[in-house]
Parts: structure tokens; C-alpha cells; sequence
């Protein structure tokens, strides 16, 4: 079973930057999608940004031109670059990874991330 880590979440101010990773116990990018989630407080979860098997990324309108999914195949490792952050991406940020043949989710535990002055 693919367990998922997440960290790098912190506390940072308006126009700051944070890279979030997500470490995988196995290597898996070849066969999952992996994705980051957001939930803000009193929020639904959100979706963030994808990045395929395949190499192809995609983003929420609400990230995008911001955030920048990467992986590291090496370290089994996928990130989340966050910039320009904005007091409204204050959230707990989720790993996801999706398997690309039976669309089943795997979760990581989450990430606090705080933008405050």
C-alpha cells in the first residue's frame, strides 16, 4: 500500500514562498497521478494541481500562474512550489496519488500552510 508524507507547510507572510513535498514509500509515478488538495477552515477540500504519469500538470484557476507541481523520481518525491501566497491560500494541503488504471486514492496526512502578516 503507497503511503504518502507530506511537509514544508509553515507559517509565512503575504507574497512569500513555500515548497511543499510529498515523499511516496515506493516508487509509484509511473502508474499514479499525483495531485495537491487544499482545505481551508469551515471549507470543502479543493483541488490544486495535478501532474500525470505521463508528465502533464494542471491548475486550479485559483493557483495557477503561482503554484508549480514538479516531481523527483529519484526520491520519489513530488512538490508543490507555492508563490506570490495570499492570506486565501491559508489551508491544509494534500498529497494525493491516483492510480492511473483503478482510480484508487491514496491520501496523505496533510500540511498546515498559514499566509500572515
Amino acid at each position: 500500500q503507497v503511503q504518502l508524507v507530506e511537509s514544508g507547510g509553515g507559517l509565512v507572510q503575504p507574497g512569500g514562498s513555500l515548497r511543499l513535498s510529498c515523499a511516496a514509500s515506493r516508487s509509484i509515478f509511473s502508474i499514479y497521478n499525483m495531485e495537491w488538495y487544499r482545505q481551508a477552515p469551515g471549507k470543502q477540500r479543493e483541488w490544486a494541481a495535478t501532474l500525470t504519469n505521463g508528465g502533464t500538470t494542471f491548475y486550479s484557476d485559483s493557483v495557477k500562474g503561482r503554484f508549480t507541481i514538479s516531481k523527483d523520481n529519484a526520491q520519489n518525491t513530488v512538490y508543490l512550489q507555492m508563490n506570490s501566497l495570499q492570506p486565501e491560500d491559508t489551508a491544509v494541503y494534500y498529497c494525493s496519488a491516483v492510480h492511473v488504471f483503478t482510480a484508487v486514492r491514496r491520501w496523505g496526512q496533510g500540511t498546515q500552510v498559514t499566509v500572515s502578516s
